[in-house]
């Protein structure tokens, strides 16, 4: 089918182990997307060799590590589409995810975004693990309208590399933005030692404390200045 008009950003941080297999789960889409931009935040790997061996609309672009909001803010920049999607380096789509959200977009002008659930998996995408489906309100699901994502300004990185999209998102929707979750399973989610995901409970809730504190600071104070 031919392509719609969406991109997808990748923030890639040695990524060499899983990228390839993420990348063609984004060519395998029933509407294959206009670009993929793939930002390399400062990878110490093979990443740029990977790169170089993926087929499609890709273009990559480097940069010093300053962490995944980063990374995504840079990808976003480039993007001329109406809309765009984004994907974490190790997460795979299902095929019909994209032209699921686009419908949902075009039929409902007034959302910014949809987000799909997901379900997580190890070892194989073969081999989920049934009874982790949620809602994936995550990078890994994400499209939205390209414009909106400009002007909502840049993902700010915490300390601990974690949370910036639950601030991105609160910003969204302090300005009065409205999401939109579908119910079907679009996203399988890789676990494995160095993602994301599988970080130590204790990081995760630095970096999710960190996302909470600045979104409770932007709220104006009761009889202050609005």
């Amino acid at each position: 089918m031919s392509s719609a008009a969406y991109s997808v950003v990748i923030p890639a941080y040695n990524a060499a182990p899983f990228l390839s297999e993420t990348v063609a789960s984004i060519l395998a889409q029933t509407l294959l997307p206009q670009r993929i931009f793939i930002v390399d935040d400062g990878s110490s790997d093979d990443t740029a060799r990977v790169v170089t061996e993926l087929d499609g609309p890709i273009t990559y672009v480097h940069q010093e590590n300053r962490g995944p909001g980063s990374a995504t803010t840079r990808g976003f920049a480039l993007v001329d589409s109406e809309f765009v999607a984004t994907v974490d380096q190790d997460d795979l789509w299902l095929p019909r995810k994209a032209e699921l959200q686009l419908a949902r977009l075009e039929a409902d002008p007034d959302a910014a975004a949809v987000f799909t659930r997901v379900v997580e998996f190890r070892e194989s995408p073969s081999q989920v693990r049934h009874g982790t489906e949620h809602d994936g309100w995550t990078r890994a699901t994400l499209m939205l309208r390209t414009a909106i994502a400009k002007a909502a300004g840049p993902l700010v990185d915490t300390t601990h590399r974690l949370g910036e999209m639950i601030d991105w998102l609160a910003r969204l929707r302090e300005n009065g933005h409205r999401f939109v979750m579908l119910d079907e399973v679009l996203v399988l989610r890789r676990l494995h030692p160095g993602s994301l995901t599988a970080r130590s409970r204790q990081d995760l809730s630095r970096g999710y404390i960190a996302a909470a504190r600045r979104s409770l600071l932007r709220r104006p104070r009761p009889g202050g200045p609005q």
